[in-house]
Protein backbone atom coordinates (compact mmCIF):
# COMPACT_ATOMS: atom_id res chain seq x y z
CA UNK A 1 0.00 0.00 0.00
CA UNK A 2 3.05 2.64 0.32
CA UNK A 3 4.32 2.13 -2.67
CA UNK A 4 1.32 3.13 -4.31
CA UNK A 5 1.18 5.97 -2.02
CA UNK A 6 4.59 6.52 -2.98
CA UNK A 7 3.70 6.25 -6.52
CA UNK A 8 0.96 8.71 -6.05
CA UNK A 9 2.86 11.28 -3.78
CA UNK A 10 5.46 11.12 -6.78
CA UNK A 11 2.89 11.54 -9.42
CA UNK A 12 1.34 14.89 -8.13
CA UNK A 13 4.77 16.24 -7.06
CA UNK A 14 5.32 15.61 -10.99
CA UNK A 15 2.78 17.77 -11.91
CA UNK A 16 3.65 20.55 -9.16
CA UNK A 17 6.78 21.34 -10.48
CA UNK A 18 5.44 21.53 -14.14
CA UNK A 19 2.99 23.64 -13.12
CA UNK A 20 5.96 25.58 -10.89
CA UNK A 21 8.36 25.48 -13.88
CA UNK A 22 5.68 26.76 -16.19
CA UNK A 23 5.66 30.24 -14.52
CA UNK A 24 9.43 30.44 -14.71
CA UNK A 25 10.70 33.00 -17.20
CA UNK A 26 14.43 33.35 -18.07
CA UNK A 27 15.59 30.83 -16.43
CA UNK A 28 15.67 28.22 -19.42
CA UNK A 29 18.59 26.31 -17.45
CA UNK A 30 17.18 26.06 -14.06
CA UNK A 31 13.88 25.27 -15.07
CA UNK A 32 14.57 22.38 -17.45
CA UNK A 33 16.93 20.89 -14.55
CA UNK A 34 14.23 21.44 -12.01
CA UNK A 35 11.55 19.60 -14.39
CA UNK A 36 14.09 16.59 -15.31
CA UNK A 37 14.86 15.93 -11.63
CA UNK A 38 11.27 17.02 -10.12
CA UNK A 39 9.70 14.25 -12.80
CA UNK A 40 12.48 11.87 -12.86
CA UNK A 41 11.44 11.19 -9.06
CA UNK A 42 8.20 9.11 -10.11
CA UNK A 43 9.39 7.94 -13.17
CA UNK A 44 12.08 5.48 -10.81
CA UNK A 45 9.38 4.82 -8.63
CA UNK A 46 7.53 2.97 -11.15
CA UNK A 47 10.34 1.41 -12.90
CA UNK A 48 11.03 0.13 -9.32
CA UNK A 49 7.72 -1.65 -9.78
CA UNK A 50 8.88 -3.96 -12.50
CA UNK A 51 12.54 -4.75 -11.27
CA UNK A 52 14.38 -7.96 -12.10
CA UNK A 53 15.58 -8.40 -8.91
CA UNK A 54 15.63 -7.20 -5.28
CA UNK A 55 19.17 -5.62 -6.09
CA UNK A 56 17.53 -3.64 -9.33
CA UNK A 57 14.68 -2.15 -7.15
CA UNK A 58 16.73 -1.11 -4.52
CA UNK A 59 18.82 0.94 -7.26
CA UNK A 60 15.84 2.39 -8.82
CA UNK A 61 14.38 3.85 -5.45
CA UNK A 62 18.05 4.60 -5.05
CA UNK A 63 18.24 7.01 -8.13
CA UNK A 64 14.92 8.12 -7.48
CA UNK A 65 16.10 9.54 -3.90
CA UNK A 66 19.00 11.54 -5.66
CA UNK A 67 16.43 12.91 -7.74
CA UNK A 68 14.86 13.89 -4.69
CA UNK A 69 17.88 15.60 -3.51
CA UNK A 70 18.79 17.16 -6.71
CA UNK A 71 15.28 18.87 -7.20
CA UNK A 72 15.82 20.40 -3.34
CA UNK A 73 18.77 22.21 -4.64
CA UNK A 74 17.33 23.82 -7.54
CA UNK A 75 14.20 24.40 -5.64
CA UNK A 76 16.80 26.08 -3.28
CA UNK A 77 19.04 28.03 -5.77
CA UNK A 78 15.45 29.21 -7.33
CA UNK A 79 14.45 30.49 -4.06
CA UNK A 80 17.68 32.00 -3.02
CA UNK A 81 17.71 33.95 -6.42
CA UNK A 82 14.53 35.25 -5.40
CA UNK A 83 12.92 33.19 -8.65
CA UNK A 84 10.18 31.71 -6.85
CA UNK A 85 8.84 32.94 -3.44
CA UNK A 86 9.78 31.05 -0.18
CA UNK A 87 6.58 30.51 0.34
CA UNK A 88 6.61 28.31 -3.25
CA UNK A 89 10.17 26.50 -2.11
CA UNK A 90 8.49 26.17 1.19
CA UNK A 91 5.53 24.05 -0.38
CA UNK A 92 7.60 21.98 -2.57
CA UNK A 93 10.49 20.98 0.08
CA UNK A 94 7.81 19.89 2.63
CA UNK A 95 5.97 17.46 -0.33
CA UNK A 96 9.89 16.46 -1.90
CA UNK A 97 11.07 15.57 1.59
CA UNK A 98 7.65 13.51 2.75
CA UNK A 99 9.04 11.59 -0.62
CA UNK A 100 12.67 11.99 0.43
CA UNK A 101 11.66 9.83 3.68
CA UNK A 102 9.50 7.09 2.20
CA UNK A 103 12.02 6.34 -0.21
CA UNK A 104 14.48 6.13 2.32
CA UNK A 105 12.03 3.81 4.34
CA UNK A 106 11.48 1.58 1.82
CA UNK A 107 14.96 1.41 0.61
CA UNK A 108 15.95 0.60 4.52
CA UNK A 109 13.27 -1.71 4.32
CA UNK A 110 13.67 -3.24 0.95
CA UNK A 111 17.69 -3.71 2.14
CA UNK A 112 16.98 -5.63 5.30
CA UNK A 113 14.33 -8.04 3.74
CA UNK A 114 17.25 -8.81 0.69
CA UNK A 115 16.92 -12.61 1.23
CA UNK A 116 13.03 -12.38 1.12
CA UNK A 117 11.60 -13.53 -1.86
CA UNK A 118 9.28 -10.73 -3.81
Amino acid sequence: MAENKLADMSTEFAIQILKLTDGIKGHYSLSNQLERSGTSIGANIREAKYAHSRPDFIAKLQIALKECYETEYWIEIAQKADIISADIAKIILHDCGSIRRMLISSINTAKENKDVKR
